[in-house]
């Protein structure tokens, strides 16, 4: 074996040791190749054709392991509480629009209303004196 392979091989170990730990340095967490290959800094292809064998392991592990790492798991009650906030943010967004449509019909009323008092009083020429101090 190479050195840079004897290297390569042993940068893989160390992030499978990592990502299993859940304590990645580089990739964000998952348990993937893809996230392997980012936390070891080798292509992805390095993993699926020339060190298959690290692969296998690496997915071996993952099965073996039956707990989910602590990153997962923040980034999953993350995640639901984010769609619980999405899910109150609709909510009060439909509230709102319906808010606003009632306030559009009110003020379209009031216009309707004030067209009307402006013309009453448009059609009334006749100024009629006020009666002045006695």
């Amino acid at each position: 074996m190479s050195g840079d392979n004897t290297k390569e091989r042993a940068a893989i170990r160390a992030a499978m040791d990592r990502l299993l730990a859940g304590t990645p340095l580089r990739a964000d967490g998952a348990l993937t190749v893809i996230a392997l290959a980012v936390e070891a800094d080798v292509k992805r292809h390095v993993l699926t054709h020339r060190h298959t064998d690290l692969k296998d392991e690496f997915y071996a592990r993952v099965r073996a392991q039956s707990q989910v790492p602590d990153s997962e798991r923040k980034l999953r009650e993350e995640l639901k509480q984010t769609k619980e906030r999405l899910a109150d943010v609709l909510k009060e967004n439909k509230r709102l629009k319906a808010e606003a449509e009632v306030f559009a019909r009110i003020i379209n009323v009031l216009e309707m209303e004030n067209d009307q008092l402006k013309g009453k009083q448009g059609r009334s020429r006749t100024v009629i004196p006020l009666p002045g101090p006695r």
